[in-house]
């Protein structure tokens, strides 16, 4: 069988949630079939990383255009299209050609689209089958985001944006022949928002790759906490404004040389106004962020926005590092509370969790284990990528037949 695969970024190296997905469900995709990649170049792409995902690939074609790269005029016409403004100021006519050319050229049995933004050039493709990936259901974020404005005007403007991704969403993958989801959550919300019919869910959950990510013979440093997200990510970005204001001075009265660090990105972001900055180490990007989750004691997930599931909380776990969240941070995932992760959803409780778990090295290291055994047993990328394989070779028959 052969596969096109549409992916916004290019799934390699995997420095970020989107891109660890495609690399592990293209890899799967590998196993059995052949492989086409068009890419859209979100960084300068280097030869070592084309030889890598050539390993998977007989043809990869990448446009050299950032996928959200757009004059700001355009998104401001969007603003009166009835598409979310950056579906259509985002729309892009180089990476239509290219995908029609290499489809009618190659011949693919299946298109794959990789998130919404690649979803629209998978639909204007005919006779083959089409699955379009929802790692984020952004409809979902856009309401929740509404009890965030901090007027009416803004309000008003956040409705108007969630409506239109919402029709947008059920009306695009609602054309897929299969829509893949990463959570029975994210199934029961598709289900919600569109009209899609359950026999073309298929939950493929997010992992951790276990070769890649296990304990490391590192020492824990005292009282030293990890949040490792991207601050150029804005549910980051609120999560961390909000640890710091309102967790972090409880934690701080019990724990006077507490340190945090954050890692990723901050381009762009505003650094000085977060609160107990002295307390703060920001590293930017990481090549290998494994040493700094493994030697901090506690990584905590204090997320109050966002949709689909928190890899930065699996990746903790195989690490071997305790992890303190709020419930939306560990949504989608089939934690037990006080198990394999502590959950708490008010600063008070939150902040008492951390000080708990700074203080008490064996209770500490029972939900390590317990964590370790359980991102083992629940959410090994090699067994996912083994029954999405063998879903997919399912699919192909019964359409086959």
């Amino acid at each position: 069988m052969k596969v096109l695969i549409l992916s916004t970024w290019f799934p390699y190296p995997q420095n970020q949630g989107s891109k660890i997905r495609a690399y592990h469900l293209i890899r799967a995709l590998a196993r059995d079939h052949e492989i086409a990649l068009i890419s859209f170049e979100d960084q300068p792409v280097r030869d070592e990383w084309l030889t890598h995902i050539g390993q998977f690939c007989q043809l990869i074609k990448i446009l050299p255009e950032k996928p959200f790269m757009y004059p700001k005029i355009k998104k401001l016409i969007g603003f009166f299209s009835p598409f979310p403004a950056a579906v259509f100021a985002g729309y892009n006519k180089n990476m239509e050609t290219l995908v029609q050319k290499t489809a009618q050229d190659w011949k693919p049995d299946f298109v794959f689209a990789f998130t919404f933004v690649t979803a629209p050039y998978a639909l204007r493709l005919t006779g083959v089958k089409r699955i379009v990936d929802i790692d984020n259901l952004l409809a979902v974020m856009l309401k929740e985001d509404i009890q965030f404005a901090k007027n009416m005007a803004q309000k008003i403007r956040r409705f108007l944006a969630f409506k239109k991704m919402a029709n947008f969403e059920n009306k695009v993958y609602s054309s897929f022949d299969q829509c893949l989801v990463v959570s029975e959550l994210d199934i029961k919300r598709v289900q919600d928002y569109t009209k899609i019919h359950p026999n073309q869910l298929i939950k493929v959950p997010n992992g951790v790759d276990l070769e890649e990510n296990h304990p490391l013979a590192l020492a824990k440093e005292d009282d030293r906490l990890i949040y490792n997200g991207a601050l150029t990510y804005f549910p980051n970005f609120d999560a961390m404004n909000y640890f710091m204001d309102e967790i972090f001075p409880i934690i701080l009265k019990s724990k006077p040389n507490v340190k945090i660090i954050i890692t990723g990105k901050t381009d762009g972001v505003n650094l000085e106004n977060f609160s107990y900055k002295e307390h703060i180490i920001f590293t930017g990007y990481l090549d290998d962020v494994r040493p700094v989750v493994s030697s901090s004691q506690v990584c905590v997930v204090p997320l109050r926005q966002g949709a689909g599931t928190r890899l930065k909380i699996l990746e903790a776990m195989a690490l071997g590092t305790a992890v303190v969240s709020t419930a939306k941070g560990a949504e989608g995932l089939e934690v037990t509370d006080q198990e394999n992760i502590i959950l708490a959803n008010t600063p008070e409780a939150f902040a008492n969790a951390v000080i708990f778990l700074l203080n008490n090295s064996k209770a500490r290291s029972n939900l390590e284990q317990n964590a370790l055994k359980f991102a083992g047993n629940m959410y090994d990328w090699e067994k996912i990528e083994h029954k999405f394989a063998d879903d997919l070779q399912f699919i192909y028959k019964s359409n086959n037949e």
